[in-house]
């Protein structure tokens, strides 16, 4: 968003004084966001929507007269197209109901500050904060394309040219026109070149890597019901703060029958489990005799992520080579984009959801954009695509 555009309309509800300050002031500070109204509870919150349209709310959990969970359907009643991100203390009770939350149609979590110190000792939460709320309320703004550094050399990836983050990408020629090509549904004139059906390993992959940030858990919900029977393991980087991601894995296993584990340190990778980055780590891997073990890194932040996707990948391939299938769900930014250009570069294949069924098309556009891709799918198909076209356990 550019400082000319219309300021991003922002609400804040918290039973907090404090919290409903600090979080505007944050937002204040930056002349993309207007803090259009605040509020104590959800009760307000839906009487207030109903009078002004917002862009974001950002929503706490738990308050007195309405708590979020029930507010959210109501605030989504009252105006269809409004951006929830829910903002929750890092505690199992709080992780338990966002997680209710994004099922009910918030779009995002994030981990709010929980003493004075952390509020302002760091400039982290700031970060997160304005790069989360500009990344969901940029749905409507173009996708970045990053330029073709390090890309695989393929006559059939494209596009070739770079563009800024902040001005629409052209649409992608294609170099072959035997290749197969994604046009976009919902951005006319957007083309999209696949890699063609020969290119990568096209036998059983050893390891099934997954991507996913905004819009992230509902996507896996969908997808992991169709890897029942996998005998492989699979690794899953889902942007979630601590506790979170520990729930997360819960989730998946009472909803899916899919053993699924939050990673720890040192942890091997077995056939047929789930294994999910813990939030504040990045999850990478190591050979430890035959096996394969979990490392727990907590370097830097990528992609203004920890954990993020890019490392994840980068790790994997260094151990499994070309005998991996990456998926990258919905979500924004671009992380997992630069991961798969070295999935590819070393023979794996690369897929990820479309435009039409992503919450937010940020890290399945990268990728898609910068050429990578063997296919792009609506979430739904996904599944069965890989069943029958990659992990062949049909």
């Amino acid at each position: 968003m550019n400082k000319s555009s219309t300021p991003i309309k922002v609400m804040i509800v918290d039973d907090s004084a404090v919290i409903r300050g600090f979080l505007g002031k944050l937002l204040e500070n930056d002349s993309d966001f207007e803090i259009l109204n605040t509020a104590a509870n959800g009760q307000i919150a839906v009487d207030r929507l109903k009078k002004d349209k917002h862009d974001i709310i950002l929503l706490d959990v738990e308050m007195p007269v309405m708590d979020g969970l029930t507010a959210i359907p109501l605030l989504m009643a009252a105006q269809p197209n409004v951006k929830i991100i829910m903002c929750s203390t890092l505690t199992t009770k709080n992780a338990e109901t966002t997680l209710k939350a994004l099922a009910l149609g918030a779009v995002e979590c994030i981990a709010k500050p929980s003493t004075t110190q952390d509020m302002y000792s760091k400039d982290t939460f700031r970060n997160i904060l304005i790069h989360t709320v500009k990344e969901i309320a940029g749905i409507r703004n173009p996708i970045p394309q990053a330029a073709p550094t390090s890309r695989p050399t393929s006559s059939t990836t494209a596009p070739t040219s770079a563009t800024p983050a902040t001005s629409r990408p052209a649409a992608a020629e294609p170099q072959n026109s035997t290749a197969p090509t994604y046009t976009s549904l919902n951005r006319a004139g957007k083309t999209v070149k696949l890699l063609p059906a020969d290119k990568g390993f096209s036998g059983k992959p050893d390891l099934l890597a997954i991507g996913s940030s905004t819009g992230g858990p509902n996507a896996l919900f969908a997808l992991i019901p169709h890897l029942k029977g996998i005998q492989i393991p699979v690794i899953i980087t889902q942007h979630m703060p601590p506790t979170f991601t520990r729930i997360l894995a819960e989730h998946i296993q009472q909803q899916t029958g899919i053993t699924a584990v939050e990673g720890e340190e040192n942890m091997p990778l077995l056939p047929g489990r789930i294994h999910i980055a813990p939030g504040g780590y990045h999850m990478t891997f190591k050979k430890n005799g035959p096996s394969t073990v979990i490392h727990l890194d907590e370097g830097p932040m990528e992609n203004f992520c920890r954990p993020a996707v890019d490392p994840m990948l980068r790790s994997a391939v260094k151990i499994y080579g070309q005998k991996i299938m990456t998926v990258i769900l919905t979500g924004m930014g671009q992380d997992g984009m630069l991961g798969a250009r070295e999935i590819v570069a070393a023979g794996g294949r690369v897929i990820a959801q479309d435009e039409a069924t992503s919450v937010v098309w940020g890290m399945p556009g990268a990728a898609a954009l910068d050429g990578t891709c063997s296919a792009v799918l609506p979430l739904q198909e996904i599944g069965p695509w890989l069943r029958k076209s990659s992990l062949r356990l049909v």
